[in-house]
């Protein structure tokens, strides 16, 4: 094998030009063959059982691994190709296989087991008495109790679930990719503005075309949505888009993810089942805040039970306005956004064409840095030095202290373009790990599918964008600050999943704050600042249909978690019915019966929200009272990035990753239980 394979190195950043899909194969088998002979190793006779030999080289061992695992990973959703793609495969399979043998290694569960038990264990630093913990709840939840034949059926069923779910992610990619509508008369995009059109031309140049090409990227499919007079394109958009990967639209069955719904959902409950668990629901509820089930049921209906009075009033309203305004008689699912963008512009004033001219990209992203460095004492800029990356859109940041020591570094990627997953997410490039002597610093990816810079001026942001920007790096702070030195409790890794949102949605506040505004908030041509009427008209617009999207929050909510607390094996996986029965419970809009929104439900099948989607409102509770304390230090007037508790948020709640439960890490930093009044504060429902 080659000694240059570029995921070998020890670099502190990735060589992603240099890595080539051949590079994969053979760099997780030379890995995986060192850390099964570290491990072995470590569990030598002569070996010592303390913390420094066990724990230590445990986070070594897989942290060479993740080195590797890491941009392969990455590249496979932001520049996918087949190649890659089967080398990506092919590899997770073997590391798969390889985990879910270690997790039931009861030598190795025995060594940490020694740790726990040994003398002074107790007076360990917090942290480390964590690692531990957390280390021995995973190799139960791994099965290592388990005797054959279950021992071997549950790391099997590992294995499957590993490549259905890739297999999911696959075809959603590839359905998106597959569908899109060429125009050449540019009077079929009446409606939409000029920048949503510069988006399709380019799309249409990519592929060499004349006109514009209407795809299924989301720039793409919110401009025509929200914009296109077009009845007909709306309903043709919306029609692919929601029947994506499933049996219905215009690849039906092609890419259909169907089956592997049905596979995945039986598995999960088999694992489950295998550890004693009734569910895959209950077995999720071990790694996160909630204690049961009916607590989770419980938050959910109770938020429905005050939402969906509001969200019936909020329809009724539009259809009515639809009705006497736009003639529509009947309010379908593709005039929703199209109706929705209409009255607020009637009701509110507020045109977001308009609005989006304040916010370019570029303002943002500064404007972004200038909060967290106000807030946390740090800076954000560009690297010094030219930086590898996988595309030229791609850009990097180093994060520095307050004495200009890089601390951290981030890679920005955040337009949407062909062979990228679409949505926004952060993830981990390299964790903060203290080998010895060695300190490697933390890195995060944060993607977003933002429309690219067209027509002659840059990517411009409509006001969501903005706060999906914000939000993703409220979780990349969240991995960038940590003072936790050890991987598998450091920054987001360890922390309860239903917690794990609240510095990211925590972030999105600042959004609405017009000091913070003022920071970027300029004309990308004059430079004007946002004018106070466009200020008060968002604001006024804030809560606008504040129910019918919660509803739709808790309609994704109650459906993922229900189907993995329902699971009978008797009856299958009862994917639509589910849905349906859900949206009798909670909803006020009722989609064709064609529509088939699970099937691109990435989050749920091939993500890491299994019977966890809820963690988005639960999380809110917590956000939302914490961005309270910086309100109530605030006063009348004042300024809420205040240095002095984004201080205390760092040290309390960011800085800690899982060394801590979340709920004492939240306690710590606002001083007593959280209360869920923000959170109704800030949908505009009543306390």
């Amino acid at each position: 094998m080659s000694t240059d394979n570029p995921l070998l190195g020890n670099a502190q950043l990735p060589a992603f030009s240099k890595i080539r899909a051949s590079d994969v194969g053979p760099a997780i088998d030379a890995i995986l063959n060192d850390y099964q002979a570290g491990v072995d190793a470590l569990l030598a006779s002569d070996a010592p059982r303390d913390f420094e030999h066990v724990m230590l080289e445990s986070e070594r061992l897989d942290q060479r691994l993740a080195r590797a695992w890491a941009p392969v990973s990455h590249l496979h959703a932001v520049a996918d190709t087949a190649e890659l793609r089967a080398a990506h495969d092919a590899a997770l399979e073997k590391i798969t296989d390889f985990e879910s043998a270690l997790g039931q290694n009861r030598e190795l569960f025995a060594a940490v087991q020694a740790v726990a038990e040994a003398p002074g264990f107790g007076a360990r630093a917090r942290s480390e008495r964590a690692a531990v913990e957390h280390a021995l709840r995973d190799f139960r939840l791994s099965g290592v109790a388990l005797e054959e034949p279950a021992r071997s059926r549950f790391r099997e069923i590992a294995s499957e679930l590993a490549r259905q779910t890739t297999a999911f992610a696959n075809a959603v990619l590839d359905a998106g990719e597959a569908w899109h509508e060429h125009i050449e008369d540019e009077r079929d995009l009446a409606g939409i503005p000029e920048s949503g059109r510069a988006v399709l031309r380019e799309y249409a140049r990519e592929r060499e075309l004349s006109g514009w090409l209407v795809t299924l990227k989301q720039p793409s499919v919110q401009a025509v949505l929200t914009y296109a007079d077009d009845r007909g394109l709306r309903e043709r958009v919306y029609w692919a888009y929601q029947t994506r990967a499933s049996d219905q639209g215009p690849d039906a069955g092609r890419f259909d993810n169907s089956a592997r719904m049905e596979k995945i959902l039986a598995l999960r409950f088999d694992a489950a089942r295998l550890l004693g668990f009734a569910n895959a629901a209950e077995e999720s509820l071990a790694t996160k805040m909630a204690g049961t089930a009916d607590e989770v049921l419980a938050f959910l209906r109770d938020l429905a039970a005050r939402a969906k009075p509001v969200a019936q009033r909020e329809l009724e309203e539009l259809r009515e306005f639809a009705r006497t305004r736009l003639g529509l008689q009947t309010l379908e699912a593709w005039d929703i956004a199209y109706a929705s963008e209409k009255l607020r512009r009637a009701r509110y004033d507020l045109d977001e064409e308009r609005l989006k001219a304040y916010f370019p990209l570029p303002a943002v992203l500064n404007g972004l840095f200038a909060v967290a460095g106000k807030l946390y004492g740090i800076t954000v800029e560009p690297a010094r030095e030219r930086i590898d990356v996988w595309h030229s859109d791609v850009r990097y940041c180093e994060v520095r202290d307050a004495g200009g020591q890089v601390i951290a570094g981030v890679y920005l990627d955040l337009y949407a373009r062909t062979g990228k997953r679409g949505g926004a997410w952060m993830d981990v490039c390299r964790a903060r790990f203290r080998d010895g002597g060695r300190t490697q610093f933390p890195v995060a990816f944060l993607t977003c599918n933002f429309a690219p810079p067209a027509g002659g001026h840059p990517s411009l942001l409509t006001h969501d964008d903005v706060q999906t920007l914000f939000h993703e790096f409220g979780h990349g702070l969240h991995h960038l600050l940590t003072r936790i030195e050890l991987p598998s409790i450091g920054g987001i890794d360890g922390v309860e999943w239903d917690a794990v949102e609240m510095p990211s949605q925590f972030m999105e506040n600042f959004c609405w704050n017009r000091q913070v505004l003022d920071l970027f908030a300029k004309h990308w041509s004059s430079g004007e600042r946002l004018p106070g009427e466009l200020f008060e008209a968002m604001l006024a617009a804030r809560h606008f249909q504040a129910g019918m999207f919660l509803v739709r929050q808790l309609e994704f909510a109650l459906f993922d978690f229900l189907l993995h607390l329902e699971y009978d094996p008797t009856h299958g996986a009862r994917v639509m019915e589910t849905l349906e029965a859900v949206r009798r419970e909670v909803a006020v809009l009722h989609p064709p019966a064609w529509q088939r929104f699970p099937h691109a439900f990435t989050h749920v099948f091939a993500g890491g929200y299994a019977a966890g989607y809820y963690s988005y409102l639960w999380a809110e509770v917590l956000s939302a009272d914490a961005f309270a304390a910086f309100e109530e230090q605030a006063g009348e007037g004042g300024d809420v990035v205040d240095p002095a508790t984004g201080a205390r948020f760092r040290d309390e709640v960011l800085g800690v990753g899982a060394s801590r439960p979340a709920l004492e890490s939240f306690m710590a930093f606002r001083g007593r239980a959280p209360q869920p009044d923000a959170l109704l504060r800030s949908y505009g429902l009543e306390v």
